[in-house]
């Protein structure tokens, strides 16, 4: 089975996958190794499979028709249930994304990726303490999984539970320092409060600050700010923030939003 190639989708997290605007929470696949295909005479080409159909329609953002060409192959299939439920959930249809994932799940329930996603599903319906569940699960079988690690993150936040949410991030960004960064995979919005988002902005700077991400923090910070969640005098007195000093953009920021 072949995995969604990074190139041929959407520019993630701008929402669901396009989004990248407000600490989304990613869905992610299964890493199943793609197998060795029989040799073929020269001057025969191999017709694309249902499931490659898909892939390259729904890199095309073609969902419904993606979740079609997906019916169409093996029903045993862990790997195209948990696709076809990403393609679901692209259209913000939950119920048969949970289906999906569930089916999914059935036949293949050492898949940590699976168990993620549910968790992204609860999440977008505002069920944080399900959803919550589904990442610890979800580690105990991909303990070291940056992804699973940052979706809980999110969700902690989610909770009010900033000092666990940004231990979290930490953790995440101790296996990668470019998960804040990663578009590998479709991300779903958080559809929270304005204050829910705040605190997601203000944790993911710090995150990026952690990481050398200065110009992503920064725009982090100003969305933080523009929700009402901090002020410039609480980011200047907070040391996570202390490399961004004497960045124009940032003191200029500060500036900007102080005069308000």
């Amino acid at each position: 089975m072949r995995s969604f190639n990074r190139h041929r989708l959407l520019p993630a997290m701008a929402v669901f996958a396009a989004l990248a605007t407000l600490a989304p929470f990613a869905l992610s696949q299964a890493p199943v190794p793609v197998p060795t295909a029989p040799s073929l005479p020269p001057t025969t080409q191999s017709q694309p499979t249902p499931e490659d159909l898909g892939d390259s329609l729904f890199a095309h953002q073609r969902y419904q028709a993606a979740i079609e060409a997906y019916k169409k192959g093996p029903r045993d299939s862990a790997t195209i249930w948990n696709k076809t439920g990403i393609a679901y959930q692209m259209m913000f249809n939950m119920q048969d994304a949970t289906h999906c994932y569930q089916t999914s799940f059935r036949l293949d329930p050492r898949n940590a990726s699976v168990v993620n996603n549910l968790g992204t599903v609860y999440d977008s319906l505002k069920q944080y303490r399900s959803a919550e569940r589904m990442y610890r699960k979800a580690l105990k079988l991909d303990p070291r999984s940056a992804t699973i690690l940052k979706n809980l993150g999110t969700n902690l936040l989610s909770q009010h539970q900033y000092k666990k949410g940004w231990e979290v991030y930490q953790t995440a960004l101790a296996i990668d320092p470019h998960i804040f960064e990663n578009t590998d995979s479709p991300r779903v919005e958080n559809p929270s409060s304005h204050q829910e988002r705040g605190a997601m902005n203000y944790y993911m700077a710090k995150g990026c600050v952690r990481a050398g991400m200065n110009d992503r923090a920064i725009e982090y910070l100003r969305m933080a700010l523009n929700e009402g969640f901090t002020t410039p005098r609480k980011i200047a007195a907070d040391s996570e923030f202390n490399n961004l000093r004497g960045i124009p953009a940032f003191e200029q920021l500060l500036a900007a939003q102080g005069a308000r």
